[in-house]
């Protein structure tokens, strides 16, 4: 049975990795032309549950299995009596094996197909049945266009394991990519379904595994897990005797000048993320703002690097860089708080400094760039990142020996020694201000409390991201501390306070 979206699977796979897992299925016993009609059955249960009175579809088939896959979907349309349309990029004669079997089904059923031309009309509900999973450079002519007369169409499309166009491992558009109403992927997820412009291209997403054997699904490791409540880490509950001193010393540097806002975001994050003491050390006119706004916090006015070592001696984590300024002043605290051998978050402007050199990342430190500030660090444009992000984030991770959270659409979390993991919650409402400081106190929280970098950086990115697309509902206007009290609800639910 096909899943949906948050009810999906957790391992991700690259294409590579899929074709290893179906050539499995058909070592073990699976003929291939079985598994290329549980695919088209499963794709045409799909098509018939989103348009049941649609009546008609128009196949755009090309080479290889997914047009076989689309030549089955129109042999089953025809047979139920809709109005079938194919339309061939690619001529019938240059199928191979599976395929030109699916097409000599489809003829069989008394689908008629005729070659594609651009000036042909599109009816019904389109199947992309182009390119599949295997494109990994530009997409090509006659391709490229027929991708843009089905985008230009302005009619429902369905499109058979990822929209054509998009590159399966990286979630980039090659050149041109379908845009979809409803995608469905077969045997397992794809990494880039979820991460780059794939959550954007593949509209509602539905897996159909084609019952295939679990055993053989878990001979392939998987290249990535998706987040969700059932693999989340976990804080341990406290006991009775819990006191202050038990859940993490957070201290938060930063709030240059104009730029105190991000910083006292970032403290009450931490605060509200649970950690046990959070302290503040930011410019001398931003104290009577932190003290009125935020009580609890113990702020400290600090005009040089000697004043914030004394600090941060006292702190079990340091979380730098929201609001830090890239002036003589945050040049000053980030070099002195880099030489503390401690757990640190880093963030904004704190990146921006790095990437600009002359400091050293200290060990067990979690990364929290946006695509921008991550192509600083490795000295490549932000087009480059979002083109690779699995690897973007794995190769910043390598280069710090940190913890790299890679934030955007389908956020990526890589560590050191390749461990990857992928968050699809959120929300475009979330595209605003201060929610980046948000996410970095709170990452100071959970490292206070004992999880370790990447363990840290799953929950908190997974909570971030779905307190936001929970506020979300309301629409446009999300503001940054909105989020606090949710992302407060949330942990209690995943990590209960008590057991």
């Amino acid at each position: 049975m096909p899943v949906t979206h948050h009810q999906l699977p957790l391992p991700l796979y690259r294409a590579a990795q899929v074709r290893e897992l179906d050539a499995r299925l058909i070592a073990a016993g699976t003929p291939a032309f079985e598994l290329m009609q549980r695919a088209a059955h499963g794709a045409w249960r799909a098509l018939r549950q989103r348009w049941p009175q649609a009546g008609s579809v128009t196949v755009l088939a090309g080479s290889g299995n997914n047009a076989g896959d689309g030549y089955l979907v129109a042999a089953l349309a025809q047979r139920a009596g809709w109005q079938v349309q194919v339309l061939a990029v690619v001529a019938p004669s240059a199928l191979r094996e599976t395929a030109a079997e699916a097409y000599a089904e489809a003829l069989a059923a008394g689908v008629a197909v005729q070659p594609w031309r651009v000036d042909i009309p599109l009816h019904g509900v389109v199947v992309d049945a182009l390119l599949g999973t295997g494109l990994t450079g530009a997409v090509r002519e006659p391709f490229a266009a027929a991708i843009g007369q089905i985008n230009a169409s302005n009619l429902p499309v369905l499109a058979l394991d990822l929209p054509s166009g998009l590159c399966a491992d990286t979630g980039a558009e090659l050149g041109v990519a379908v845009q979809a109403e409803l995608t469905v992927t077969f045997i397992a997820l794809k990494l880039g379904l979820l991460t780059g412009v794939g959550p954007d291209r593949v509209g509602v997403l539905q897996l159909d595994d084609l019952h295939a054997d679990a055993q053989v699904l878990a001979a392939v490791a998987p290249a990535a897990q998706r987040l969700a409540p059932a693999n989340l880490p976990r804080l341990a509950a406290r006991p009775r005797t819990a006191h202050k001193g038990l859940y993490g010393r957070v201290l938060v540097v930063g709030g240059d000048r104009g730029l105190g806002g991000a910083a006292l975001l970032a403290a009450q994050a931490a605060q509200r993320g649970g950690a046990g003491l959070v302290s503040l050390a930011t410019r001398d006119e931003h104290v009577p703002a932190a003290l009125a706004r935020l009580p609890e916090v113990m702020t400290q006015g600090v005009a040089s690097a000697n004043q914030l070592l004394s600090l941060a001696a006292n702190a079990d984590v340091l979380v730098v860089g929201p609001g830090l300024g890239v002036q003589a002043w945050g040049r000053s605290l980030l070099s002195a708080v880099a030489s503390r051998a401690l757990p640190q978050v880093w963030d904004a402007d704190g990146l921006n400094l790095l990437a600009q050199g002359g400091v050293q990342l200290p060990a067990d430190a979690v990364l929290t760039p946006h695509p921008g500030e991550a192509a600083r660090l490795l000295g490549i444009s932000t087009e480059q990142v979002q083109a690779d992000r699995p690897a973007a984030a794995l190769a910043l991770a390598r280069r710090y020996q940190a913890v790299v959270v890679l934030k955007g659409a389908g956020s990526l979390i890589a560590s050191a020694d390749e461990r990857l993991a992928l968050c699809d919650r959120g929300h475009p409402a979330m595209a605003g201000a201060g929610l980046g400081d948000v996410l970095a106190g709170l990452l100071g929280a959970l490292r206070g409390q004992g999880l370790p970098a990447f363990e840290a950086a799953c929950l908190g990115v997974w909570l971030h991201a779905s307190a936001g697309e929970q506020l979300a509902q309301q629409g446009r206007g999300l503001a940054a501390s909105e989020l606090l009290p949710a992302i407060r609800q949330l942990l209690e639910e995943v990590s209960p306070c008590l057991s």
